[in-house]
């Protein structure tokens, strides 16, 4: 607006000003455009660097007249320190510039201090994703699977497939070691596709031993809630004859589907025209109602282990089981409790009218060659009587 020869004084006038704010030692550059660098030195403590801030802003942000124009400007400030931040130069150089980002987001005319420990959080998150897309890629994930069963008729009715990762150096490694790392990045797509591609694998080599087991799979909402879910999992299902799909159930969170209810009602509902089985995993932990159990289609309600846990003790927890298991009964849906630990549990269970279960008690996940034999040796425990 004012010329390239007004802009130079300005950037002069500014620099003058913001020299004289500094300390005697500290050093002052401009690297280009209108960004400046200065150098705090002998600073005894990082606190120490706030007061010649203030200053700079200050400095910056006082009018400047120049011929018979008043300019107003003001600073936005990066800021890192070493040792710290115990870098080179040139990364230092990087860290303070996010750092500026982040204060000129913030509203310019103040500053911001690098957060080290959370650039460290970020590398780890980041090495972290790429080992675990390097696992996949070289097929060091399997599943496990922990049977389902009909504690009252003793019938093992299905499977739940849960990943681990089989480390090269660290061994076999549970979820909760890996899964946080890719929880919301787009890779946990590709992770959940291949879960369930082995899933559908695995019931069709079991079929082909005589063994008819259902196999659920756990859908992170981030899945879900792809535009073409339904298609992409379509493809996956192509290489395998229909009368399988009704074997697959889908476990959704009850917190993840209530973020887009009328989305994941549709998803549910096209993937259920492909005979495809859904279940509402860990009710009762998030918003449930009966306005979301009519809107969200799900053939089976999973009771969360929370509950099963301290239902021995707890009358809170064996209440919302009841009525978990009214709720299921009076809209046709099936219900499941899992973390069944012990034999009491079970028994408890089905004094209250929940005959489906899977936990610690009846098995432990276990890999999918383990399974026939499993069922040929397993008997229920359980004591039915009336109560």
């Amino acid at each position: 607006m004012y010329g390239h020869s007004m802009g130079d004084e300005l950037l002069i006038t500014v620099a003058a000003r913001l020299r004289s704010a500094l300390r005697e030692g500290d050093t002052l550059a401009r690297i280009g455009g209108d960004e400046f660098v200065a150098i705090l030195s002998d600073l005894e403590d990082s606190k120490d660097c706030e007061p010649v801030l203030g200053r700079l802003l200050s400095a910056a942000a006082e009018p400047i007249t120049l011929h018979h124009v008043e300019l107003q400007v003001s600073a936005s400030i990066g800021v890192t320190i070493y040792p710290q931040d115990g870098v080179d130069a040139e990364q230092l150089l990087r860290h303070a510039d996010q750092a500026m980002y982040l204060s000129k987001q913030a509203g310019k005319n103040c500053f911001h201090l690098f957060d080290v420990a959370q650039d460290a959080a970020v590398k780890i998150q980041r090495d972290d994703l790429t080992r675990i897309q390097h696992a996949l890629m070289h097929r060091e994930f399997v599943l496990y699977y922990q049977p389902k069963v009909n504690m009252r008729t003793g019938v093992v009715f299905g499977t739940e497939a849960l990943i681990r990762w089989q480390h090269p150096t660290k061994g076999l490694l549970a979820p909760a070691n890996f899964l946080p790392a890719v929880e919301n990045h787009l890779f946990s797509i590709e992770l959940g596709e291949w879960v369930i591609g082995t899933a559908l694998a695995q019931m069709m080599q079991w079929r082909e031993q005589g063994l008819q087991l259902s196999i659920s799979v756990n859908v992170g909402g981030l899945q879900l809630q792809q535009a073409d879910f339904t298609q992409r999992l379509r493809k996956i299902l192509e290489a395998y004859p229909p009368s399988l799909y009704p074997m697959l159930e889908l476990e959704i969170l009850e917190s993840s589907a209530l973020d887009d209810i009328e989305k994941v009602s549709q998803v549910i509902q096209c993937c259920q025209e492909l005979g495809i089985r859904f279940a509402l995993d860990d009710f009762g932990t998030g918003y449930s109602s009966l306005r979301y159990l009519k809107r969200l289609p799900a053939e089976i309600l999973k009771i969360d282990q929370s509950f099963v846990r301290d239902m021995l003790e707890d009358e809170g927890d064996l209440a919302i089981i009841k009525g978990v298991i009214g709720l299921a009964a009076a809209f046709h849906r099936s219900v499941i409790a899992e973390g069944v630990e012990t034999i009491e549990h079970g028994e408890k269970l089905l004094s209250i009218g929940c005959d489906h279960a899977q936990g610690y008690g009846i098995a432990r996940p276990m890999p999918a060659a383990l399974i026939p034999e499993w069922i040929q040796q397993w008997r229920p425990a359980f004591k039915i009587s009336d109560f």
